[in-house]
């Protein structure tokens, strides 16, 4: 998957894999080396650890058009691709199952694709109309069936959790009162009603939908818990000296992968005066980086894309991997209710 942000901005650039020079300085890929693209998308970071010489590339995908989309390539790769319709939370399996063994990097691009957000009709993008459907497995519930059947408060949530969106209550009582008249089925619908609670979009600013595009995206297809499974799979799959590269696009990916780092990284309790010291586990990474490397001006003003990006890598150690507690890295706890406004 090749993430982007989601104001949409520059959304007739080409689909260019962010990072990219960065990226494979991260993984460092040696001639004959093995390799897991959690997030295929348009190809991007195959392509070029390929290029670099892999052996053998693992590449994943939830969406069914970017697995058919990769076919040929995978062809043309006679043996060193192998693609993979699935999710990146089961990376460790699905790698063994190809089998990758050992590995000595894996790449994770976050968010939604350039390819999805540009095809209307999958219903990712506020600027395209197309059915409210959001769905990057194109399966199971939609977008539509969130603005549609749950209850007025639990969108609220939704949108407050996944999209750190301020207007949240208004935007869901809007919500509710606008499906009441009619069933919100298209894109335009959904924008329609955030544009009367938030007003058009200014010239300069983000688009009034941005947030609740977002949020409502993130929930229907639990991007973030995704997120935190693939990181413990990665873990649980790189040997001693494997590269782990993630790049992300907001915020809310952005803490879980720093959070995530930082606590497998850290050999120092974080204690005070007041409590006594504690005995940490062995670090199963160590940093590379302390800090998030983010694109150059010249790579923004090519891909505007690019502009929220960072990426965040860091180099597994031989201790074993531990359970982790996605609660403790920042996930959203929501529950659904039952009930319906």
């Amino acid at each position: 998957m090749t993430g982007t942000p989601m104001d949409e901005t520059g959304a007739d650039a080409p689909h260019v894999p962010v990072l990219l020079a960065e990226v494979l300085d991260a993984l460092q890929p040696i001639e004959g080396g093995v390799f897991v693209d959690g997030t295929f998308g348009a190809g991007g970071y195959t392509r070029a650890l390929l290029a670099a010489g892999a052996r053998l590339v693992v590449a994943i995908d939830r969406d069914p058009t970017a697995i058919a989309a990769g076919r040929a390539l995978e062809a043309e790769m006679a043996g060193r691709l192998k693609l993979v319709h699935g999710a990146f939370s089961d990376l460790d399996a699905h790698a063994a199952a190809a089998g990758a063994s050992p590995v000595d990097g894996v790449v994770l691009d976050i968010g939604v694709s350039s390819m999805q957000l540009d095809e209307a009709e999958r219903g990712f993008s506020f600027r395209n109309d197309g059915p409210l459907d959001m769905r990057m497995s194109l399966d199971g519930p939609s977008a539509a069936d969130v603005v549609n059947a749950m209850d007025g408060r639990d969108i609220a949530l939704i949108l407050k959790l996944y999209g750190e969106e301020r207007q949240a209550g208004r935007i869901a009582k809007a919500i509710v009162a606008a499906r009441a008249a009619e069933p919100l089925t298209r894109t335009r619908d959904l924008v329609r009603v955030i544009e009367k609670v938030l007003g058009a979009k200014r010239f300069g600013e983000a688009h009034p939908a941005t947030r609740t595009f977002q949020a409502i995206r993130i929930y229907v297809n639990r991007e973030l818990d995704q997120l935190v499974d693939a990181l413990a799979a990665a873990e649980r799959l790189l040997p001693d000296g494997g590269r782990l590269a993630v790049v992300t696009f907001h915020s809310l990916e952005d803490r879980i992968v720093k959070r995530f780092v930082q606590d497998r990284s850290r050999t120092v309790a974080q204690g005070s005066r007041h409590l006594p010291e504690a005995t940490l586990p062995p670090a199963t990474f160590r940093l590379i980086e302390k800090g998030a490397v983010e694109p150059g001006e010249a790579e923004c003003a090519r891909n505007p894309r690019a502009r929220s990006a960072k990426l965040r890598f860091a180099t597994r150690t031989t201790a074993t991997a531990r359970p982790l507690d996605g609660q403790a890295l920042g996930l959203p706890m929501f529950q659904p209710s039952v009930r319906r406004a």
